[in-house]
């Protein structure tokens, strides 16, 4: 078996502890799922400001990644923790996957279906909820699915033919799929009304709210970012939005894909969507159609 290391680690995209915990824990793990491995160990790492916050709600974060990364079937193993002024919490992933069968962001194939498993426009609903725009009850009845971990979509598709997978967080769908087509030497064709969004995550944008990365994003992708239909400067920006703990984007065969949307429905992943295609291209791009 070949081992998979990760770190990742966040600042507090909600102000509950608990929460903040598990989304950290979700979010570390998603790399090894993304590669198709199964996590064994993970240690957490932790900068807080403890005279600042006091030990209650660094014992919540905690206690919320353990409860993550048992639901993952791994152990916390340790850890290492930093006083700092702004809370931070992440983990450091250690995995297992059979070196024949790693799932990299550079194997997708002309012809293939892509697949996305979570909804989009956490970023932009964090800060909302952050400046008052998004009430939190309203954000609230979203983190279950944020913090829903990525196991059963990898289980459920390494039934199948993937040729590529990456899970889609800072760089915005965008950028990560900018990676598998520049990886694959292909390009890559989203279907926008394919695409899924969370609840309010338009209407937030369209109240003036931003994120510190979308503006990055959208330098990254300068050049390889097409359109082939009318976009508003909303529509955009929801594209460029950074995910945390986002979902997987899975690339097959297209003759496959509907059947593991099916499949993906069944295990309970409601927002499973084929969003997109890859097409041969002389230059690696990200098509919006």
């Amino acid at each position: 078996m070949a081992v998979i290391s990760t770190v990742d680690f966040i600042t507090p995209p909600v102000d509950d502890p608990y929460w903040f915990g598990q989304i950290a824990a979700a979010n570390a793990l998603s790399d090894v799922y993304a590669m198709g491995g199964k996590p064994l160990t993970a240690l957490n790492l932790v900068m807080y400001p403890m005279k600042k916050l006091g030990s209650r709600a660094l014992e919540e974060i905690l206690r919320g990644g353990n409860d993550k990364v048992i639901e993952a079937g791994a152990v916390i193993a340790g850890g290492h923790s930093v006083d700092d002024n702004e809370p931070k919490y992440g983990l450091a992933i250690t995995g297992v996957v059979h070196p024949d069968h790693i799932l990299t962001n550079c194997g997708a194939e002309v012809g293939d279906a892509l697949v996305l498993t979570k909804p989009l426009g956490t970023g932009v609903l964090f800060n909302a909820c952050r400046s008052k725009k998004l009430p939190l009850r309203d954000l609230e009845l979203l983190l279950p699915q944020v913090a829903y971990l990525n196991k059963k979509a990898i289980e459920t598709a390494l039934n199948f033919t993937l040729h590529a997978c990456t899970d889609v967080t800072g760089f915005g769908i965008i950028g990560h799929a900018l990676e598998i087509a520049r990886g694959s030497g292909l390009q890559i064709n989203f279907f926008y009304d394919k695409l899924p969004f969370y609840p309010n995550a338009r209407q937030m944008y369209e109240k003036g709210e931003t994120t510190g990365s979308n503006q990055a994003n959208r330098e990254l992708a300068e050049g390889f970012f097409k359109k082939t239909r009318a976009l508003s400067r909303v529509e955009e920006e929801l594209l460029f939005d950074p995910q945390t703990s986002g979902g997987l984007l899975l690339s097959l065969p297209s003759a496959e894909a509907d059947l593991l949307v099916m499949e993906l429905k069944k295990a309970g992943i409601e927002a499973a969507s084929r969003v997109g295609e890859a097409t041969a291209s002389t230059q690696p791009a990200v098509w919006i159609l």
